[in-house]
Formats: C-alpha cells, sequence, structure tokens
C-alpha cells in the first residue's frame, strides 16, 4: 500500500463494527459502547470533533523560505512530530476487526517507529491484556509508553514493575477508566484513586509517571500534587461520561494552570495536521490520535500507522507554511482564533 485511501478502504472492509466513516466525529455510533462509539447520546465524542472546528488558523504567508521542521521530543526522546498513537484494547470487540490485540500493539508499535514517533499501549481486564502489549514495547527497545488502567494497588504495582523492568521511556495511567462500567464490575475491578494513592503509585515508576484522562483545573491540581510528570487532557474519546466538555476547550486554561511545571498533552477527536497545529498553538506538548491510528493497523498493519503519522505530519507542516511557522516552537497562542 502506497496512500492513506488505499489503507482507509482496506479497515472499511475489515472492521464489522466501526463503520470507518469519512468524517470520524461519533454521529453515526453514539451509544455504541462496545463499539467505537461515545457513552450515552454520544454527545462528548461529537462535541469533541466540533469544538475543534471552532479554533481557527491564522494565515502568514510574508516570510522567508527556510525547511519546516516538525521535529519535538517526548521527555527527552526525539521524535519526528509531536503526534502519538493512543492507547486502545479490545480490537475485536470495538471496532469488529479480526485481530489479536498482541498482534495490533506489535504492528502499531513497529509502524509509529517507522515514522519516527511512538505508541502508547492498552490494557485490559485479564492479565495478557497488559503482559502481552508490554513484552512487545520491551522488544522495542522500551520504545513505547504502556498505559495501566486504575486497578487496585496489587495489580497496578505488578504492571509498574514489568514497565520499569522493559525500559519503558514513561509509563502512564488512564484514571478516566474507573467510569468504564464494563470494569468496575471486571474480575480486576478498577477504582478511583486519590493524590495520595497515586503519590503510592508515581514512587514505584523508574521513569516519567503520566496521568489521561485530565478534565479540569482541580484535576491538573491535584495530579501536580501527586508529583505526576506529565497529564493527557482527554474525555476517555467521550467514552465515560455523557456530556462533557472536549480535551481542546478546556487545554489553554490547564496549560497556564500547569505553568510549565509538566508536560500536557491532550487528545479527542483529532484527525489532521490542522487539529494538531491547534491543539500547539494552544499550549499542547503534544497529541494524540486514538480511532484513525487503529483504524491505520487494521487497514495496513505497520506500514499504515506509518502511512497514517507521515499524513498527519505533511499536513501540519502545510499548516505551519501557511501560518509562518519554521519550527514546533513557533507555534504559538496568536497563531490561531478560538471562537467558542
Amino acid at each position: 500500500m502506497k496512500t492513506w485511501n488505499e489503507v482507509y478502504a482496506n479497515a472499511k472492509s475489515q472492521c464489522a463494527k466501526c463503520r470507518c466513516c469519512p468524517v470520524c466525529d461519533g454521529r453515526a455510533c453514539r451509544g455504541e459502547t462496545p463499539g467505537p462509539g461515545g457513552k450515552g447520546s454520544g454527545s462528548a465524542f461529537v462535541r469533541n470533533s466540533e469544538m475543534l472546528k471552532k479554533i481557527l488558523i491564522q494565515m502568514d504567508t510574508i516570510t522567508s523560505n527556510e525547511e519546516i521542521d516538525t521535529a519535538s521530543d517526548f521527555f527527552g526522546h526525539p521524535v519526528a512530530l509531536p503526534v502519538y498513537a493512543a492507547p486502545i484494547s479490545g480490537i475485536e470487540q470495538n471496532y469488529g476487526a479480526k485481530m489479536r490485540d498482541d498482534d495490533y500493539t506489535r504492528e502499531l508499535v513497529e509502524g509509529c517507529l517507522q515514522a519516527n514517533t511512538l505508541a502508547f499501549t492498552g490494557d485490559g481486564m485479564h492479565d495478557e491484556m497488559f503482559k502481552g502489549p508490554m513484552e512487545i514495547v520491551k522488544q522495542h527497545n522500551g520504545y513505547g509508553i504502556p498505559t495501566i488502567k486504575p486497578w487496585q494497588y496489587e495489580h497496578m504495582k505488578w504492571r509498574i514493575e514489568l514497565a520499569n523492568e522493559g525500559n519503558a521511556l514513561a509509563i502512564a495511567s488512564d484514571i478516566d477508566a474507573s467510569g468504564l462500567s464494563n470494569l468496575r464490575n471486571s474480575v480486576t475491578p478498577v477504582g478511583f484513586k486519590s493524590v495520595e494513592d497515586l503519590k503510592e503509585i508515581k514512587a514505584m515508576c523508574k521513569v516519567p509517571f503520566i496521568l489521561k484522562g485530565i478534565l479540569s483545573v482541580a484535576g491538573a491540581r491535584k495530579a501536580l500534587a501527586a508529583g505526576a510528570d506529565g497529564i493527557i487532557v482527554s474525555n476517555h474519546g467521550g467514552r465515560v461520561l455523557d456530556d462533557s466538555p472536549s480535551g481542546i476547550e478546556m487545554l489553554e486554561e490547564i496549560v497556564n494552570v500547569v505553568d510549565g511545571r509538566m508536560k500536557v498533552f491532550v487528545d479527542g477527536a483529532f484527525r489532521s495536521g490542522n487539529d494538531v497545529f491547534k491543539a500547539l498553538a494552544l499550549g499542547a506538548d503534544g497529541v494524540l490520535i486514538g480511532r484513525p491510528a487503529s483504524q491505520a493497523v487494521i487497514g495496513g498493519m505497520a506500514e499504515g500507522i506509518r502511512i497514517y503519522m507521515e499524513k498527519i505530519q505533511l499536513e501540519l507542516k502545510e499548516a505551519m507554511a501557511m501560518s509562518g511557522c519554521k519550527s514546533i516552537q513557533d507555534i504559538t497562542r496568536d497563531k490561531v482564533i478560538v471562537t467558542f
């Protein structure tokens, strides 16, 4: 395969649940959980997409002709662009694709590395749903970010120990998964974590610790108090709380409160390089992309996710060129107009 259109067309033929809509905005799959949709009315997923469209990019074409550079870093590790694959598990359950999670993770990690970026890997109620992906990260010299659900202490502990032993670049926990009803009632139940709980968890990590699922200033302050090295501003793809705000709406206020004391990433319906540009202009250190990254792997394996990331990189370069930005550092707040 050579183009994103080929990868996308193949993904559409392989997915029995996800429709692979031309515009992935949550409208067609409202309430389809398990499945690719948002919780309840699906409004949170839809809002993620709608709010991104309410940010406009300022054009500035009176500029010099230097090469556009999208290079960034992830806690000191160089990447070609500050865009990462989000952690997703249950590929067959949620997308209807005949693919084992381990096979999915292997292709995802390899494809992201081919594009010179990184993948966050998933976790699930059965031990192997973490052990398998973590082993794949280990096999790739630790170049990945294992993401741990907010399980009971002993189940988080052994997962963190595996991640430390595997030399993972960082460890994440999608603490908002405490709102997933199927996991609250699973064989290994999830639960909410206090600041003190998170301090204890952070102390076990030998590498940067990232909290995914922060969606308020209060939450960001608690993450700082817990000693987190980074946060991901996220409503879990609209899958844990109906009628929640989008990550992009909350991003700037959270960035201002954090004030450089930890990394701030964001996710939620990012579908183009233009969308990535908007998040960077509002202060994000990087963007995570979920559903389209999964479609890329389903449709084209490692090559598919490489093609997808290169597509996003080209779109980001085009947005930068048309706004007078030569490097990621040039993408500042004055480059966008927020209309929400």
